[in-house]
Protein backbone atom coordinates (compact mmCIF):
# COMPACT_ATOMS: atom_id res chain seq x y z
CA UNK A 1 0.00 0.00 0.00
CA UNK A 2 1.13 3.52 -0.80
CA UNK A 3 -0.02 5.26 2.01
CA UNK A 4 0.44 9.06 3.08
CA UNK A 5 -0.51 11.05 6.09
CA UNK A 6 -1.30 14.76 5.42
CA UNK A 7 0.53 16.64 7.99
CA UNK A 8 -0.69 20.23 7.03
CA UNK A 9 -2.05 22.32 3.84
CA UNK A 10 -0.81 25.72 2.44
CA UNK A 11 -2.26 27.99 -0.49
CA UNK A 12 -0.06 27.88 -3.28
CA UNK A 13 -0.41 31.39 -3.58
CA UNK A 14 1.68 32.55 -0.67
CA UNK A 15 3.81 35.94 -0.11
CA UNK A 16 6.58 36.32 -2.43
CA UNK A 17 9.51 34.84 -0.33
CA UNK A 18 7.90 33.28 1.87
CA UNK A 19 8.08 29.18 2.22
CA UNK A 20 5.45 28.47 5.28
CA UNK A 21 4.96 24.31 3.71
CA UNK A 22 8.61 24.19 3.60
CA UNK A 23 9.61 25.84 6.70
CA UNK A 24 7.02 23.49 8.20
CA UNK A 25 7.99 20.35 6.91
CA UNK A 26 11.69 21.38 8.34
CA UNK A 27 10.55 22.04 11.37
CA UNK A 28 8.53 18.09 11.02
CA UNK A 29 12.01 16.76 10.16
CA UNK A 30 13.76 18.68 13.04
CA UNK A 31 10.96 16.70 15.37
CA UNK A 32 12.68 13.49 13.37
CA UNK A 33 9.50 12.82 11.11
CA UNK A 34 10.51 12.57 7.48
CA UNK A 35 8.25 15.07 6.19
CA UNK A 36 8.40 16.37 2.48
CA UNK A 37 6.33 18.75 0.55
CA UNK A 38 3.92 17.81 -2.34
CA UNK A 39 1.58 19.62 -4.46
CA UNK A 40 -1.89 19.05 -5.08
CA UNK A 41 -2.07 20.51 -8.74
CA UNK A 42 -6.14 19.67 -8.49
CA UNK A 43 -6.41 22.34 -5.78
CA UNK A 44 -3.48 24.47 -6.43
CA UNK A 45 -2.44 23.63 -2.72
CA UNK A 46 1.05 22.69 -0.71
CA UNK A 47 0.83 19.29 1.58
CA UNK A 48 3.35 18.26 3.90
CA UNK A 49 2.91 14.45 3.75
CA UNK A 50 4.82 11.60 5.84
CA UNK A 51 4.97 8.57 3.61
CA UNK A 52 3.93 5.40 4.83
CA UNK A 53 2.94 5.46 8.41
CA UNK A 54 4.51 7.93 10.54
CA UNK A 55 2.46 10.73 12.03
CA UNK A 56 -1.19 11.85 12.46
CA UNK A 57 -3.51 13.47 10.50
CA UNK A 58 -5.60 13.16 6.96
CA UNK A 59 -4.82 10.08 5.41
CA UNK A 60 -4.85 10.14 1.76
CA UNK A 61 -3.59 6.90 -0.67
Amino acid sequence: MNGRTVLERFPAGGPRGSWPAEEFAHARRQEGLPAEVVMDLATDTFLVIVRGDGGGGDVSA
